[in-house]
């Protein structure tokens, strides 16, 4: 009895440590089963038959819950519920003693079986021992597994998951992506209608500009814009991460690659350019060219911080979502307005995941050097 009583307290405790919380609650159960057995060589069969009595409908619940667990477990928690009522009638004097040796070895090959699988698997992370199917499945659980995303969902850190983002975006799809804030709308710059899209997409009012992402400074450069020594220094020292900087737009912004899409981001004056701090996105920007970026929320609700969040509000209007798990920041970017930062220097136009503070802090460094 003692023996039986620790293997079970022994497995009870491995499956807790496996998260198996059914199956450690069943098997800490059965162990003080065990141990009440003490009660019946002890000749306490009052004592006995009251704890039995309260097992048999704790057991009851445990052989609900293990029907939708593992075939071993529920054999187990049915023949502990048998094995109950022998030992009751037992010391009622009404059960013929080879009845109860039956099923008392019937249960112990059970547990034995039950046991072992439980420590076996424990100890070496896998299923070394067979524990057998549920019987039922909740149907839920079902419907989840067999409905299908919305969108073309693949992750990010698969090339071929880039690649089919990428893909999607240069035929003028819209697409949710991660950034080094929050998750985003991303459309292809050569494709206005795609901007178009994003507008309807997420409701957003046609007088809010969209900005532009590119993957580093050295696009800017090479575009040529007229950007004073001052405001390159301090674009610099912001890139990459999460501030964004108006500048003035002007011609320059289709040499970088903008494309048909320069009427539609920015104002008619200015435009917002951000270098992201994201390897992902700076990957997908190079295999796009610059994108149309906003945040992936319906207007004047909360940001997306998961690629979950992303599929389920906007899934169904979205042509994929790349999927990047938890995103770094829970606000969006800082934005500044740079374009007279030689005259009267830099305003905060949106504080964001970068404190107002450190922006100055950057600019008034670079100013004064």
């Amino acid at each position: 009895i003692l023996i039986g009583g620790f293997v079970q307290l022994l497995a009870g405790f491995l499956a807790f440590r496996k998260y198996d919380h059914l199956g450690g609650a069943a098997f800490l159960t059965f162990s003080a089963l065990w141990s009440h057995l003490v009660n019946i060589s002890a000749g306490n069969s009052e004592g006995f038959t009251a704890g039995s009595i309260a097992f048999l409908v704790l057991n009851a619940f445990l052989i609900i819950l293990a029907s939708s667990f593992n075939v071993v477990l529920l054999c187990m928690t049915l023949a502990m519920e048998l094995l109950t009522i022998c030992f009751l009638l037992f010391t009622l004097e009404n059960l013929p003693l080879p009845f109860e040796i039956v099923m008392l070895s019937i249960f112990s090959i059970i547990c034995f079986y039950g046991a072992t699988a439980s420590l076996a698997n424990s100890m070496f992370g896998k299923d070394l021992m067979m524990m057998g199917p549920p019987l039922f499945t909740g149907e839920t659980s079902k419907k989840d597994t067999e409905d299908p995303p919305p969108c073309v969902c693949p992750k990010s850190h698969c090339t071929s998951g880039l690649r089919t983002i990428a893909d999607l975006l240069n035929r003028g799809a819209v697409c949710g992506v991660p950034t080094d804030t929050v998750y985003a709308l991303a459309a292809s710059c050569k494709h206005p209608q795609a901007i178009e899209k994003v507008y309807r997409i997420k409701d957003r009012p046609q007088e809010k500009p969209i900005c532009i992402f590119i993957s580093n400074l050295d696009q800017l450069r090479a575009a040529a814009p007229p950007i004073s020594p001052l405001l390159w220094e301090f674009m610099e020292n912001v890139y990459p991460g999460g501030i964004g900087c108006i500048i003035k737009k002007g011609e320059w912004l289709k040499k970088l690659g903008v494309g048909a899409g320069y009427s539609r981001v920015g104002t008619q004056d200015s435009i917002m350019i951000r270098v992201p701090d994201l390897t992902v996105l700076v990957h997908l920007i190079d295999m796009t060219g610059p994108l149309a970026i906003t945040s992936a929320n319906p207007s004047g609700e909360v940001d997306s911080t998961h690629h979950d969040m992303v599929i389920s509000r906007l899934g169904h209007k979205l042509e994929g979502v790349l999927c990047d798990g938890e995103s770094d920041e829970v606000v969006a970017s800082t934005v500044v307005n740079c374009t007279k930062i030689d005259e009267s220097g830099i305003t905060i136009v949106r504080e964001g995941c970068i404190p107002v503070g450190k922006v100055m802090q950057i600019f008034e460094s670079v100013k004064n050097r």
